[in-house]
């Protein structure tokens, strides 16, 4: 018995979700994300539809692994309808900066050429200053997967902890060579 997938969604005022040819489409005004759900889960409102539940057809192994992910991609879609998802990153390095120019994302840390990462449609890149960059919007795997690319452009390295990193992840240092006799 799954404890994720037999939760409850809440659906604040305002947003909507319906499922139409096994997709599911929550809305919030003219913000609409989308997920297929699997086979075999279906949707069950409640009288007053105030609440959501993901529910499994079958008890069938694929389908019951399924069926905890299937109401966390609703319930991540719900609330980021409501507050959207947000990733903060930091640039560590002498001369590494980031800026905005014409929806692409421009970074220079250390290469000979400027690296040009474009924003998707459905995330705002915000740079509160060159070493400081902020990536939100609804969809949190949009969002999520977008700054996994910026971070990999230059991870940070353990020996000077240089490069781009998510706002306070530790990075674990190395000691550097030893000298002595």
């Amino acid at each position: 018995m799954s404890r994720v997938g037999n939760t409850p969604v809440t659906l604040p005022s305002g947003v909507n979700v319906d499922i139409l040819d096994g997709v599911v489409r929550a809305s919030r005004g003219a913000a609409v994300l989308t997920f297929p759900l699997p086979d075999g889960l279906g949707l069950q409102f409640t009288d007053d539809g105030k609440s959501v539940s993901v529910f499994r057809k079958s008890d069938d192994s694929r389908v019951r692994s399924l069926h905890g992910l299937a109401r966390s991609l609703l319930a991540n879609n719900v609330r980021g309808l409501v507050a959207s998802w947000e990733k903060r990153l930091e640039i560590v390095g002498v001369g590494y900066q980031a800026s905005l120019v014409a929806g692409h994302l421009h970074l220079s840390v250390g290469f000979a050429d400027i690296v040009k990462i474009p924003i998707p449609v459905g995330v705002v890149c915000t740079v509160s200053d060159p070493t400081h960059l902020c990536l939100s919007g609804a969809d949190r795997q949009l969002v999520g997967q977008l700054a996994a690319n910026v971070r990999s452009v230059r991870p940070p390295e353990p020996y000077k902890g240089k490069g781009i990193r998510y706002v306070n992840e530790h990075v674990k240092r190395k000691s550097g060579k030893a000298f002595g006799s």
